[in-house]
C-alpha cells in the first residue's frame, strides 16, 4: 500500500498528463523506451515506431557514448533518419554535451533534451543551451543521486528523469528505492513533468504513478511483446 502522504498529495494538487514513451533504447537501438536495445532492430526502425506511434505521446531515444555508460549507441545522424510525427524525447548519457554535439540532436528534430547531473561539470550551460534552441530540456539522476543535486535546476527544466534502473542497459529490474525522490520531488513541483525509466511495465507504472511520475518510459515491456499495441494500453490501464 502506498505511503498516506502519496495519497494525500496525489488529491491535493493536480497531476500532470500522464504520458508514455516507448523508447528508441529499445529499438536502439531502437524504438523503446529502455526496452530496448535489445529488442530493437535498426534496420527497420520507422516500422517499429509506426507501429505504436498512434498509442504513445513520445519516442524515447536513448544515446549512450561509451563513456558515461559503457555502451555505445546511436548518433544524431540516426536519429535525423526517424521519419515521424510523434515528438521525439533525447535521452542522453553522454559525458559533457557540447553545444554542437547537442545541437545534432535539436537540427535533427528532437522535441526535448535530456542531461544527466552525474555526466556535466556545469548542468546549467546544457540547460540554457538547450532552451535557447527552443526545445525542452530536461535533467536525470541515476537511482542513487541525491534529488538534493538538481534542486538547483528546477526552475530551469521542462522535466526531470528519475531513472529506475542503472542507465546502460535494458531490461533491468525496477528499482522501487527511487521512488521518494519522486515523492519529494513532486511535492517540490506539483505541475512538473516527472519521468521514470526503467523496468516500466504495467505493474511499476503504477507504483510510480502513486509516488508522483506522470510520464512513463517502457522498452522492453513493449517492444519485447508481440502485441505491442495492447501493451501499452496495459500500461495506460493500470493508471486509471
Amino acid at each position: 500500500m502506498p505511503p498516506v502522504y502519496d495519497w494525500w498529495f496525489l488529491t491535493k494538487f493536480k497531476m500532470p498528463k500522464i504520458k508514455i514513451a516507448p523508447s528508441i533504447l529499445s529499438v536502439l537501438p531502437k524504438v523503446t523506451s529502455e526496452a530496448s536495445i535489445l529488442s530493437a532492430d535498426l534496420s527497420k526502425i520507422n516500422r517499429e515506431i509506426k507501429e505504436v506511434e498512434k498509442y504513445a505521446d513520445l519516442v524515447h531515444v536513448d544515446v549512450m557514448d561509451g563513456i558515461f555508460v559503457p555502451q555505445t549507441t546511436i548518433s544524431s545522424d540516426f536519429v535525423k533518419t526517424i521519419k515521424t510525427k510523434v515528438p521525439l524525447d533525447v535521452h542522453l548519457m553522454v559525458h559533457e554535451p557540447s553545444n554542437s554535439y547537442l545541437k545534432g540532436f535539436i537540427d535533427a528534430g528532437a522535441y526535448s533534451i535530456t542531461i544527466h547531473e552525474e555526466a556535466c561539470r556545469e548542468p546549467s550551460k546544457q540547460i540554457e543551451f538547450i532552451k535557447k534552441n527552443k526545445i525542452k530540456a530536461a535533467i536525470s539522476i541515476k537511482p542513487k543521486t541525491s534529488l538534493d543535486k538538481i534542486k538547483k535546476y528546477l526552475g530551469m527544466v521542462d522535466m526531470v528523469l528519475v531513472m529506475t534502473v542503472e542507465p546502460g542497459w535494458a531490461g533491468q529490474k525496477f528499482i522501487s528505492s527511487a521512488m521518494p525522490k519522486v515523492a519529494e520531488l513532486r511535492k517540490l513541483k506539483p505541475k512538473l513533468d516527472i519521468e521514470v525509466d526503467g523496468g516500466i511495465n504495467s505493474y511499476t507504472a503504477r507504483i510510480a504513478y502513486d509516488s508522483g511520475a506522470n510520464v512513463f518510459v517502457a522498452g522492453t515491456s513493449i517492444f519485447g511483446k508481440k502485441d505491442r499495441v495492447a501493451a501499452i494500453k496495459e500500461i495506460l490501464g493500470s493508471l486509471k
